[in-house]
């Protein structure tokens, strides 16, 4: 890696790294044996995909499944679980207050089908990845022409980056699609002094120069409707129904301002948010160099035309509008502060599929309707 891409490399590698633990208990009504088997205890990638865990788990079970043909599912609490939804993200949000390990139930048998959109294994995991980066690169270039150019070849080692956690590998291919880094006029403006800032505006593997643009965001709001003070005490998520899911852009205009996640979640939801939330910090030059309701199913189905210090601080709870309050915002486990600059939480915390992932706990009276 480049030393003028050293700070985002770190951040990435920390992200790529990330794992959650699991005590994976097998369901009830699929053992078979006495005893019941015990739970399987592994690492899940929190950039990876539930179904993608399934030849690890399958061994522990083996023995105890009833006869029949497997098709992986889990669940937790009774909720069954998106397959297409990274695993890190359905951590962040259905885990107010993070629970190590995290205890989830697998199923072989029975799958519930009026949920869940069918998975046939790695090949469905890896065609819904495939078809997010290329909604994503629409969003980015207007055009997804880069990765419906792929070869087979480049598609395949992608695809075995994320499988094997291969950061160095992923960033390789993933620079042919040129879609490059964001940065809004303000960060831009830090640099110009910099001996590196020439350096910066070609990036050394081959991607586009940074610049203002559109950023691929996914929203899932937890809608809460009863009060709690400690994150413990959020109430367990039962349905799907109380998740809101929205698949949006944000656009990052080159104004010479500081182009904050206070100003990206205000613009993302517009519905919610507006101009009701309070002031937000000012954020000086000197703060910035220091810290350096569509379905994804039908979103997969749809067009393409359609450091520091602030990243340690839980976000104090604002209002978001009448009878609303926003207790939580997290984004790869990270509940960061709202004036921390945007371009640096796109460039360091999206996905490999170039969406950036957002949750977002929202107390209210009356269920959201977007």
């Amino acid at each position: 890696m480049e030393s003028n891409k050293g700070g985002r490399s770190e951040a990435l590698k920390y992200i790529w790294e990330g794992a959650i633990p699991l005590q994976i208990h097998l369901h009830q009504s699929e053992v078979t044996t006495l005893p019941p088997p015990p739970p399987a205890l592994i690492l899940a990638p929190r950039i990876g995909y539930l179904p993608l865990l399934a030849q690890k788990i399958k061994p522990f079970f083996s023995n105890s499944l009833p006869p029949g043909v497997d098709t992986i599912w889990f669940e937790y609490n009774g909720l069954p679980l998106k397959w297409h939804v990274p695993t890190g993200v359905l951590f962040d949000l259905l885990c107010a207050e993070p629970e190590r390990p995290w205890n989830l139930t697998v199923h072989f048998r029975g799958y519930p089908g009026n949920i869940l959109t069918p998975c046939e294994g790695e090949d469905s995991v890896k065609w819904s990845f495939i078809n997010s980066l290329k909604e994503a690169a629409y969003i980015i270039n207007g055009n997804c022409k880069n990765v419906m150019n792929m070869s087979q070849s480049d598609q395949l080692e992608l695809w075995r980056s994320i499988m094997d956690g291969n950061l160095d590998s992923y960033l390789q291919i993933s620079s042919k699609l040129k879609l490059g880094i964001v940065v809004d006029d303000f960060s831009a403006q830090l640099n110009i002094s910099s001996p590196k800032s020439q350096e910066s505006t070609q990036n050394a593997d081959g991607t586009a120069p940074a610049k203002p643009g559109r950023i691929p965001v996914r929203l899932y709001i937890r809608t809460i409707n009863e009060d709690f003070d400690e994150l413990e005490e959020a109430p367990v998520v039962e349905s799907w129904d109380k998740i809101s899911y929205i698949n949006r852009p944000v656009e990052i205009h080159g104004d010479g301002k500081c182009f904050t996640l206070y100003d990206a979640v205000t613009k993302l939801l517009p519905e919610l948010f507006g101009e009701k939330l309070p002031p937000k910090d000012d954020v000086s030059r000197e703060e910035v160099e220091v810290g350096p309701r569509l379905s994804p199913e039908e979103t997969n189905k749809s067009s393409m035309d359609q450091s520091g210090e602030m990243l340690n601080e839980r976000i104090v709870s604002c209002s978001v509008s009448d009878g609303a309050e926003m207790k939580l915002l997290r984004i790869q486990g990270i509940e960061p502060k709202m004036e921390i600059p945007f371009a640096w939480v796109v460039n360091n915390l999206m996905n490999p599929e170039y969406f950036l992932h957002i949750c977002i706990y929202v107390k209210i009276q009356e269920p959201i309707t977007i």
